[in-house]
């Protein structure tokens, strides 16, 4: 069984360990979306909050040579677009007990896991308060490690589905697991043996997990709909974009865009939309240069009724532009 990989190694073998053999577990905090998407190595991610109030975001990291496992927590409600390095595949572990989330529009429940191969773009919704494990792994040492221990991969189900069935008995020995080596006290055991108990735990997922594709066709065409409209605002986020545009860029009625927005990423289009350019309006502030003020920054994202601007933006982030500028930039 899986917790019983966690029992500790006897004395005798941890006293000939030096502490430079110890791989550390790496802790990692921001009260930004986006400086906390940053925070995880080789990743390339961009975070838009989209509940109200301000941000705490901890990343938990235990990094091997082509492995790693992490824990993260984030405090409000995320639109994710992520990108994982190349030939490699991640596997996504919601703790148990949380709301719902979504992976490029599929519903993630509590018998889920997301996987998504490397170098390939995806999209995540997650609620408030929300704690996910990661484990990524190179393509070449899962399959070595695979055949080694008589495990049949089936690449297309890791790489095309987004969503894995996984039964709720080999969930909880993983979470314990994971749980265990990212301790912050998990400071004795030896690297060869955290990455061995890291792979085989992947593994034991892997030989249980099955498919859990879109169910119906409405899903694909939904799923078009936004990523059409999705392309178009991306390009024109500093234009009065409306609700007609959206409805002839994608040639779906209203009712349909609005239908397709809220069951794929769970905002309406006007609000995914506001939210976009408020973000936007955040991450320019972060990386803004001495001398840039605040209003010609919002202008630059479509806002022009400042004192509006800014009251969105504080029930957003939970403070001022003007201390998101001084604050995060200084």
């Amino acid at each position: 069984m899986l917790n019983l990989m966690m029992d500790a190694p006897k004395q005798g073998f941890l006293s000939n360990v030096s502490n430079a053999d110890i791989s550390k577990v790496r802790l990692s905090e921001a009260h930004d979306a986006d400086l906390h998407a940053s925070n995880l190595t080789n990743w390339q991610q961009e975070y838009d909050q989209t509940s109200r109030g301000s941000f705490y975001g901890r990343i938990v990291e235990l990094p091997f040579d082509g492995l790693q496992v992490f824990c993260e927590h984030t405090s409000q409600a995320l639109q994710q677009k992520c990108v994982v390095w190349p030939n490699s595949v991640w596997l996504g572990i919601p703790l148990a007990d949380q709301e719902e989330s979504r992976i490029n529009g599929l519903t993630i429940h509590s018998n889920n896991i997301m996987c998504r191969p490397g170098d390939c773009n995806f999209q995540l919704s997650t609620p408030q308060d929300y704690d996910l494990y990661g484990l990524v792994v190179d393509r070449s040492k899962l399959i070595k490690m695979a055949a080694i221990h008589g495990v049949d991969l089936n690449w297309k189900e890791l790489t095309e589905c987004g969503r894995l069935g996984v039964p709720d008995k080999t969930l909880e020995e993983v979470r314990f697991v994971l749980a265990r080596l990212l301790s912050l006290q998990n400071n004795t055991t030896p690297p060869r043996l955290q990455q061995d108990i890291v792979m085989m735990a992947l593994l034991e997922v892997l030989k249980v997990e099955t498919p859990q594709p879109a169910k119906t066709q409405s899903y694909y065409h939904r799923k078009k709909v936004v990523d059409c409209a999705r392309q178009f605002l991306d390009y024109h986020l500093d234009e009065p974009v409306t609700v007609t545009q959206l409805c002839e860029i994608t040639n779906v009625s209203r009712r349909t865009l609005q239908y397709s927005f809220e069951s794929i990423l769970g905002v309406s289009p006007i609000q995914y939309l506001r939210i976009s350019r408020l973000n936007g309006v955040r991450r320019s502030l972060v990386q803004a240069k001495n001398g840039q003020a605040v209003s010609d920054i919002a202008a630059q994202w479509g806002f022009w009724h400042l004192s509006q601007f800014a009251k969105d933006y504080k029930q957003l982030f939970g403070e001022t532009p003007s201390k998101t500028l001084t604050g995060l930039s200084g």
